[in-house]
């Protein structure tokens, strides 16, 4: 930058008492004062005097005929192991990534406050009911099962798989085949057979062996009609019995008219006094050959006992004759009387020939008739 007398007299005109040589001092000391005004940032640059903004680094640009060499080996770095087989050579070594240095900010995880990733927390266990509880296997041999969930509302919750009802005296009374029933028809079968059959079956000299199990959970409508309501047996709420056996080989059977009324009846009084519903013969003819209980809740605590203890069939005389015992004589045989001898003389000499004709002729002898031929 070049400055003239004339150029500054035209720029800055100096008139009064500023002259010339006044001018040209103020320029002088500007410009004097030029590097020392590069070393402080103005805030105004009007005149582009300021220090100029320091570059940004510039970069050699690489030259693609070379090649970098690589950087030296830090003394604190690990020697490399002579073990390293030549195995690994020629195959290409997947670089682990560096582990993340912990910042300030963030404990690392083996500092005591560090907070670990979150795990996926299992699932709580179930707790076992009350009904589950009690029932242990000094009642029942009864293991649990899981819940079942079928269409239509059928399944429950609470379920067990009953193999075996326990004695008092410790022996079993095995279910065939094993019912899976809710754990609270479950304890109430077993409760039935502990105090209400196991005196029946005392007084008839012997002890339970089997339960008969007609049928327990099955997912369908009542009495198995399409499109009906949901049967207790679809809940798990509900046995069918047919019999009892006793170990002396004797059957109860609930529904054999064979078997004598009282009994029977024993059986009748003590399932209606437990269970909320009860069906048996002449209840609705699909209940003829077993016994239905089921603990169905209804309102006010209503209950169902349906079931006609029939008396023994009456004894119908057979078709056909009795067989003959052996201890009976043997039959005999009616002989004919012997005729006489001297009758058989005086028929044999008396013949028809002999006897005269009506009308007095003699008569000819007879003779069988005989047919023409044509």
């Amino acid at each position: 930058m070049s400055f003239s007398l004339p150029a500054l007299r035209r720029k800055w005109s100096c008139r009064g008492y500023m002259s010339a040589g006044a001018a040209m001092v103020t320029v002088a000391l500007v410009l004097a004062d030029r590097a020392e005004a590069r070393k402080y940032a103005s805030p105004l640059d009007i005149f582009g005097i300021a220090a100029p903004r320091p570059r940004a680094t510039v970069h050699s640009a690489k030259v693609p005929g070379k090649i970098p060499l690589p950087r030296p080996r830090p003394e604190e770095a690990p020697k490399a192991s002579d073990d390293a087989a030549p195995e690994s050579a020629g195959k290409p070594s997947a670089e682990k990534p560096s582990p993340e240095k912990p910042s300030p900010d963030k404990p690392s995880a083996d500092e005591p406050g560090a907070s670990k990733p979150a795990e996926a927390a299992p699932p709580p266990e179930k707790q076992a009911s009350s009904c589950r509880l009690a029932l242990t296997e000094e009642i029942a041999i009864a293991s649990s099962i899981p819940d079942i969930r079928g269409p239509g509302a059928c399944g429950g919750e609470d379920l067990v798989r009953l193999e075996a009802i326990v004695l008092p005296d410790k022996r079993k009374v095995a279910v065939k085949p094993a019912a899976i029933l809710r754990c609270t028809m479950a304890s109430a079968i077993a409760d039935w057979v502990r105090k209400d059959m196991v005196p029946l079956a005392a007084s008839l000299g012997s002890t339970i062996s089997d339960l008969d199990n007609f049928d327990s959970f099955e997912c369908r409508g009542r009495n198995r009609v399409v499109g009906a309501t949901l049967s207790e047996h679809g809940k798990a709420n509900a046995l069918d019995v047919r019999a009892i056996k006793l170990v002396n080989g004797q059957s109860i059977g609930l529904t054999d008219r064979t078997m004598p009324r009282e009994v029977r009846e024993r059986v009748l009084h003590s399932v209606c006094s437990r269970f909320s519903t009860v069906l048996g013969p002449g209840s609705d003819w699909y209940h003829e050959d077993h016994i239905h209980l089921d603990l169905a809740q209804r309102r006010n605590d209503y209950r169902i006992c349906q079931w006609n203890v029939w008396d023994p069939l009456p004894q119908v005389a057979p078709l056909l004759p009795a067989e003959r015992p052996e201890e009976a004589p043997p039959r005999e045989v009616a002989a004919k009387p012997e005729p006489k001898q001297g009758a058989d003389d005086e028929a044999a000499q008396k013949s028809p020939s002999d006897k005269p004709a009506v009308d007095g002729s003699k008569a000819q002898p007879h003779k069988p008739a005989t047919k023409k031929r044509r």
